[in-house]
């Protein structure tokens, strides 16, 4: 089988989290061919992989949300569309639901580009009309750049050129979720989608805070990004997410609940399980493994450390991963000297098998997480966690359902750094505690959160989604 994964911004680009969990993916998969089609920023990016592929992966294709189109350069040539395409691009420009096999004929079949579209008296007609009736008191050049700039990135991916595949298998919604019902339409074969975070809430979060957006036109860029998640809920066979309170905001946006299911991430968890518990000694080391990003709110982190040293000053926090976005990575490092603290350091990219013997416990202070691989690496090593109350991490820490293991951690409210300082102190403060916690994460690992159950999952669930296809 040859399966097409469309992931955006993270592999082959980005270390760590969903980039790590498809590379080893497509490892345990060897029986199976894949096709990356990874989504990236620019072309200034194409070939800078962080990964050596598997040799499985039969091709790569890379597609940029800026620069030109691929196998495309605007062919200007006299746009003529008929009303059902009218009303399609209608419906797109006003973020509604469009009839997106509709669009894919305009810009698939009939060589459309999108300077064609943009600079067509269609789109200037359609931009009059809703300024009119949505926006009257807007200037209209803000209105008409607004639209343009949300529109071009999404034009260029629906020209794209699309690799073949028995199956698309979309690791978001957004632009990766449309690229997927494209894939879909273009071979007439099924595609699934797997989120391990919320696209579109992550997308509507940033929107409300973000100062590049107009205020005008905040509500119209949320929509925008909904609208992208109705083309993968709605043309997906399957949906899946990482753990149930997920599936059920999949719903919520619109999902079919027919259509979902939740298949739990998995770690190799024999590579962590002989990691002995660290000796006891004057100090209590935290390990924080994670990507140095404004999602991973290490700035919380920093300010908790903080408190935390002015109590226990035999506590070490070492802050553990790549450092992507350089400009957050030295306000964070600023950060670290003006608060005066001493007993944290930035360790870089590590091998984190070769350094979680270091670690007494682990922390995690988020504002947005799915299932993260790091919480099930540290439980199967037997550190408990200290996490914020995002994604499914407070059912991590105390569990659900039939796991009445016990507790393995703490989980606090996001973004509040006394609260976290006052959870990272009890853990430092109680070590019989602690490592009765370490035993209760090594068992909730253990019997929940394997690799090889995952993989069995997944390959499982394109026997159904095969099944439905058919039906």
């Amino acid at each position: 089988m040859r399966i097409c994964v469309i992931l955006e911004g993270c592999y082959p680009y980005v270390t760590g989290g969903v980039s790590s969990w498809m590379h080893q993916y497509i490892q345990a998969m060897p029986q199976h061919e894949f096709v990356v089609w990874a989504i990236n920023a620019d072309p200034s990016q194409n070939g800078k992989f962080r990964y050596t592929l598997p040799d499985n992966v039969v091709e790569i294709r890379e597609v940029s949300l800026t620069g030109t189109v691929s196998g495309r350069t605007g062919s200007r040539h006299s746009l003529k569309l008929d009303n059902e395409e009218l009303q399609a691009l209608r419906a797109l420009v006003e973020c509604d639901r469009p009839d997106w096999e509709v669009l894919f004929r305009v810009f698939q079949e009939k060589n459309t580009s999108p300077e064609d579209f943009l600079t067509s008296r269609y789109f200037v007609d359609i931009l009059s009309d809703l300024c009119r009736e949505s926006y009257p008191y807007t200037a209209f050049s803000d209105y008409f750049h607004t639209v343009r700039s949300m529109l071009l990135p999404l034009l260029r991916i629906m020209c794209a050129d699309v690799p073949k595949a028995d199956i698309y298998h979309t690791i978001a919604t957004g632009y990766a979720g449309v690229l997927a019902r494209l894939g879909s339409y273009r071979f007439h074969v099924p595609f699934m989608l797997t989120e391990h975070g919320i696209y579109t809430r992550e997308r509507e979060e940033e929107i409300i805070r973000a100062d590049w957006v107009l205020p005008d036109f905040k509500d119209l860029w949320i929509r925008f990004f909904y609208m992208l998640s109705s083309a993968a809920y709605d043309g997906a066979t399957m949906v899946t997410s990482l753990f149930r309170r997920a599936g059920l905001t999949q719903v919520e946006i619109g999902a079919d609940p027919g259509k979902c299911r939740s298949v739990a991430n998995g770690i190799h968890y024999d590579r962590f399980s002989n990691i002995p518990v660290r000796e006891h000694d004057e100090t209590v080391n935290i390990g924080a493994i994670l990507r140095i990003a404004p999602i991973k709110d290490v700035k919380t982190m920093l300010y908790a450390f903080a408190e935390v040293e002015q109590h226990i000053p035999y506590a070490k926090l070492y802050i553990a991963g790549p450092e992507d976005d350089s400009e957050y990575a030295s306000e964070c490092r600023s950060l670290l000297k003006q608060l005066g603290i001493r007993g944290a350091v930035f360790m870089g990219t590590i091998n984190v098998l070769e350094h979680m013997g270091n670690f007494d416990f682990t922390v995690l202070s988020s504002i947005s997480e799915g299932q993260p691989l790091s919480v099930l690496e540290s439980f199967a090593a037997g550190r408990p966690c200290v996490t914020t109350d995002v994604g499914c991490c407070k059912e991590l820490i105390y569990g659900e359902g039939d796991d009445n293991l016990g507790q393995a951690g703490y989980c606090v409210p996001p973004m509040q750094p006394h609260a976290l300082a006052r959870a990272m102190e009890d853990m430092c403060h109680n070590r019989a505690r602690r490592l009765q916690m370490g035993r209760v994460a090594k068992r909730r690992a253990a019997e929940y959160f394997r690799h090889e159950d995952m993989i069995s999952h997944y390959l499982e669930t394109y026997e159904e989604v095969f099944h439905r296809w058919q039906a």
